[in-house]
């Protein structure tokens, strides 16, 4: 979440008036986050939040979105549900941008992560997983080994700003990928974006999954292995298989894994590390003097993708067969 595009006092005020959710009391932005621009909207009916989508999402896409937080509110998943208007659509324009308000949700994200959390969000993802299996609407993932390719080239060779030698590690690592990538393994929706600052807790148990939009259509494991780059290494690069063994027995508790997803685990945490590699580096070597929000290192999912190029078995995960 962050804040690109103000919004003037007059413009909210106005745009309320296609709700009934009361009148403004204030308008907060978010800094948080790349995407979107987001606040936090108080009325005198409640807390909600405000969100303006950028350039960087389809204007197409976003009834995938909403319509997919609504399905997981529907079926039992704590997350934002959008707001219908007066007209009863829940998208709408606000300063030449597409918007939307969705409910608020309670508790914060963990800025340390402990194995509990990781337990937890374990249990919640396969929830989400089932809950989507019946979710009608489809968006392939625009991230996935194609668009991969799309991103490097974008960067130019410009890695080597950032390290000596890193055009050659990322175009080794998607030939390697783009041949080994698992095409029969079980697919459905993911939210593809499941990072700590998406996932809220109050004191040890999660009260809710936010930010939407990056979900698609993918391999249900490769969540999973999103996850365990993003939930289970520790500051120093080492990674945690405590947290990790905690996370994939919460997700098979209530979703098992199949032979092939747990064999292919591997494989998706490199494809994971480098997805986000290449749109961290795309960010850094792109990122606009003055711009409010600060790019993210991508030589942290460089030694990430290091690890998991060293993996030798499932069990170096903490799962075994």
């Amino acid at each position: 979440m962050a804040v690109y595009t103000e919004v003037p006092d007059d413009e909210v005020e106005n745009f309320l008036t296609e709700y009934d959710i009361g009148d403004v009391l204030s308008l907060k932005g978010i800094a948080e986050g790349v995407e979107n621009s987001n606040y936090i909207l108080h009325t005198t009916m409640g807390h909600y939040i405000l969100t303006l989508y950028e350039k960087r999402v389809e204007k197409a896409d976003l009834p995938f979105f909403l319509g997919y937080m609504q399905h997981l509110a529907n079926n039992g998943i704590s997350c934002p549900v959008p707001v219908a208007g007066k007209d009863g659509q829940s998208l709408k324009e606000l300063c030449g941008r597409p918007a939307a308000i969705t409910t608020f949700l309670d508790g914060m994200w963990p800025r340390r992560i402990q194995p509990f959390h990781c337990r937890a969000l374990g249990k919640t993802m396969a929830e989400m997983h089932l809950a989507g299996q019946d979710f009608s609407l489809q968006r392939p993932n625009a991230l996935s080994v194609k668009g991969w390719k799309e991103v490097l080239d974008a960067c130019e060779g410009k890695g080597e700003q950032v390290k000596t030698g890193l055009t050659d590690i990322l175009n080794k690592e998607y030939e390697f990928l783009e041949t080994e990538w698992p095409t029969s393994l079980p697919q459905g929706v993911i939210h593809a974006d499941m990072f700590q600052d998406n996932v809220f807790f109050i004191h040890e148990k999660l009260s809710g999954i936010i930010d939407f939009y990056f979900a698609c259509n993918d391999i249900l494991a490769y969540e999973l292995a999103i996850c365990l780059n993003a939930w289970c290494f520790e500051q120093d690069n080492s990674f945690n298989i405590t947290k990790a063994q905690l996370m994939l027995r919460a997700y098979q508790e209530v979703r098992p894994l199949e032979e092939d997803e747990i064999n292919a685990l591997p494989i998706l945490a490199r494809g994971a590390s480098l997805r986000f590699l290449l749109t961290r580096l795309y960010d850094w070597v792109n990122h606009p003097e003055g711009a409010f929000v600060k790019p993210k290192d991508p030589i942290e999912y460089l030694n990430k993708l290091k690890f998991h190029q060293s993996v030798k078995s499932i069990s170096d995960y903490g799962i075994t067969l």
